[in-house]
């Protein structure tokens, strides 16, 4: 009789356990690993800003580039908005001298976006970090940052007085 009890019960478990996973009465939401689209709810007048705004660096980093002031080393299609609005970026001599890059620069080799002799010299060391032949990428220092943010709003026309 006990075995006969034993028995029914471990099928009830497995028939409540089969009823609840099929229902998906306890199942949890799957994880959205999928990037998802932004910018798609902007209107019509924000999204002719924005395209007027990339023209107008693309047409500023044509002239940086005539004048020997911007030299990257990711993709040429990646426009360097930070590189660009501070007056120019070299971020091959960047690299070479190991004091740091700028932040978008900094974000695009981190997403595996540079080119040609470059990309070949970088890779990761054993803490995950990026390495350019050796030395760890790094961001500009602080203090780098703050003078290119003081030279973007000279050249903007924009008073640092605050």
């Amino acid at each position: 009789m006990r075995m006969l009890l034993r028995g029914g019960l471990g099928l009830a478990l497995i028939a409540v356990g089969y009823v609840l996973g099929s229902s998906g009465f306890l199942h949890s939401p799957e994880a959205q690993a999928q990037i998802q689209p932004t910018g798609t709810n902007l209107n019509k007048d924000t999204q002719e800003k924005i395209k007027a705004a990339y023209e107008a660096l693309l047409a500023a980093r044509d002239a940086l580039q005539n004048e020997g002031k911007y030299t990257t080393v990711t993709d040429p299609a990646i426009i360097n908005a930070f590189g660009i609005l501070t007056g120019g970026v070299d971020a091959k001599q960047d690299l070479e001298t190991g004091r740091g890059v700028d932040p978008e620069t900094f974000a695009a080799l981190y997403a595996d976006l540079a080119t040609g002799e470059e990309r070949a010299n970088i890779e990761k060391n054993a803490q995950g970090q990026l390495t350019y032949k050796g030395k760890v990428i790094r961001m500009y220092p602080i203090s780098t940052l703050k003078q290119k943010f003081i030279e973007r709003s000279r050249l903007a026309g924009i008073d640092e007085k605050k």
